[in-house]
């Protein structure tokens, strides 16, 4: 019997349906799902899924090592736990603009503080003073400033001027932030990307509160062509990316869909938050791909592959 693991964190509504799915959809064919225990890893580990979702490493770093050890035993690891280690929103601009993807104007600003274990001695090459008046002449206001590697909304800030940049810029503590340019868009979409191959366009509304998100929208159809731009875009990223489940955003400015927060390998799938519809798809879609790469002969060794570097650079 090939398993599927979940290695889930606090979320209930998504991991369950999901292993319900795959043991009452696919048990005839010679697969199971069930939640992954364990205690330790040792050095010589044997493979025991031969895929895991992964929900949670992103904050456990003793879940990422256990990955990374499945990965390099033959493990499919959903996301691949090597280049989601080495992510980061900054470096996923500038591969969006290589795979012909737009993305808002983006710049990294050096840490507030200093991060743990360093002092003043450990920026002797950081520029002083910083030239604050380039950065705002480059970016522009309204903009946003945001964590380089940060999620679920975490500490960003909309800023409209050099004052209310700076009050967020000093309470940002040891983050290294990145500045991005406002899309003062007329649509928003958030998109759902599968095994680099499927993506479900889903209206969405940034302004409105958590859980209306995804229903406080126009019922109005979406157009073809803008559609199928956004799917190109979604899966031009997923593949540059390597990432087999991921969201998309984007925002919709004169007729362009610029790519606004893509680096979402563990993205939001609660029932009470996407709605059923929205829910019977990722599940149904995750639930599929995953089965086809644990029947999958000869998968790859993430360790080993070449996510960005080649066509891309």
């Amino acid at each position: 019997m090939k398993k599927i693991g979940v290695l889930r964190g606090m979320e209930n509504s998504f991991p369950e349906a999901f292993i319900s799915y795959i043991n009452y959809e696919f048990k005839d064919k010679g697969v199971i799902a069930e939640f992954v225990s364990i205690d330790s890893v040792r050095m010589d580990y044997e493979m025991e899924y031969e895929v895991i979702i992964d929900r949670i490493s992103h904050e456990v770093p003793f879940y990422r090592s256990y990955l990374k050890t499945a990965a390099m035993n033959g493990t499919y690891i959903i996301n691949n736990p090597f280049w989601w280690s080495a992510d980061d929103k900054f470096i996923d601009n500038i591969i969006a603009e290589r795979v012909d993807v737009a993305v808002p104007r983006s710049i990294i600003v050096p840490h507030r503080d200093h991060p743990t274990n360093t002092q003043s001695s450990s920026f002797r090459n950081l520029k002083y003073p910083i030239d604050w008046d380039g950065i705002f002449d480059y970016i522009g206001f309204p903009a946003f400033l945001k964590p380089h590697d940060g999620g679920g909304w975490r500490g960003v800030t909309k800023v409209t001027d050099p004052e209310s940049f700076f009050k967020a810029y000093n309470e940002s503590g040891t983050d290294c932030m990145m500045l991005q340019e406002s899309i003062e868009f007329e649509d928003y979409y958030r998109c759902y990307g599968i095994g680099q191959k499927d993506v479900h366009v889903m209206r969405y509304n940034p302004l409105a509160p958590h859980h209306l998100r995804y229903s406080d929208v126009s019922s109005d159809p979406i157009p073809p062509k803008l559609k199928a731009k956004i799917k190109k875009g979604v899966l031009s990223l997923c593949k540059a990316l390597g990432y087999d489940m991921n969201t998309v955003e984007f925002a919709v400015r004169d007729g362009i869909p610029y790519a606004i927060d893509f680096m979402n390998p563990a993205p939001d799938a609660d029932y009470h938050s996407v709605g059923k519809e929205n829910f019977e798809w990722i599940i149904q879609a995750l639930g599929k791909f995953s089965v086809s790469k644990a029947l999958q002969k000869n998968r790859p060794i993430q360790y080993n592959q070449n996510v960005i570097f080649g066509p891309y650079v």
